[in-house]
């Protein structure tokens, strides 16, 4: 049996050194794996990136769209609440002005009644101041009717609960008087067909 030499030893080694080296089919198949995933997961951190930007985008489109709606929101009370108190600074106005115009209307009759009676005292005729007190009567008759208002007659009416105030009730002098206002204690009036002040009536039964 021959003994190797040195050489030939060496010869020997270095095979076995390169198959040691030489990587597995498994262990290049384990690398390239590696390799996809790193690139999977590089590719996937742009998209959770990009993504993210436009979350932050959409959220601060929306910021935006909702202090636009409340600025609006405001804006529409604010006006309103313009228009209510312009409106009713105006009706006041009105209400104000229809009263001066009735008072002012109604000076004239006072101006007769102050007249008719200064010369109550110094008056001999009678008749001539009737007929004036009936004149001055007559003029704010037909004033208060050009403002609508007009009383409710009540003589020989059948009662109605609607429009007249019963007193008192007293027997009928005829069977048709039955059920129907006998007397007039207090004139009622109406201001465009609304009752303002009911007419004070003896009901016969």
């Amino acid at each position: 049996m021959t003994r190797k030499s040195s050489k030939e030893k060496e010869k020997d080694t270095v095979p076995d050194q390169e198959q040691e080296l030489k990587p597995s089919p498994e262990e290049c198949e384990a690398a390239c794996n590696e390799v996809e995933t790193s690139e999977n997961d590089g590719s996937e951190t742009e998209e959770s990136g990009a993504e993210q930007e436009d979350c932050v985008d959409q959220v601060a489109l929306l910021e935006k769209q909702v202090a636009d709606l409340s600025d609006k929101h405001l804006r529409l009370i604010a006006e309103y609440d313009n228009y209510r108190k312009r409106t009713l600074k105006e009706k006041m106005e009105l209400t104000k002005m229809a009263g001066q115009k009735i008072f002012v209307n109604i000076l004239p009759v006072i101006d007769d009644f102050e007249r008719a009676i200064q010369h109550l005292g110094s008056a001999s005729d009678l008749d001539s101041v009737k007929s004036g007190i009936d004149l001055i009567y007559s003029k704010f008759v037909s004033y208060l009717s050009q403002q609508g208002v007009k009383a409710i007659d009540t003589k020989d009416q059948d009662f109605d609960a609607d429009l007249h105030e019963a007193i008192t009730k007293i027997p009928a002098p005829s069977e048709e008087m039955k059920g129907k206002v006998i007397d007039c204690l207090e004139k009622g009036y109406v201001l465009d067909d609304k009752v303002i002040r009911f007419p004070k009536v003896v009901v016969g039964e």
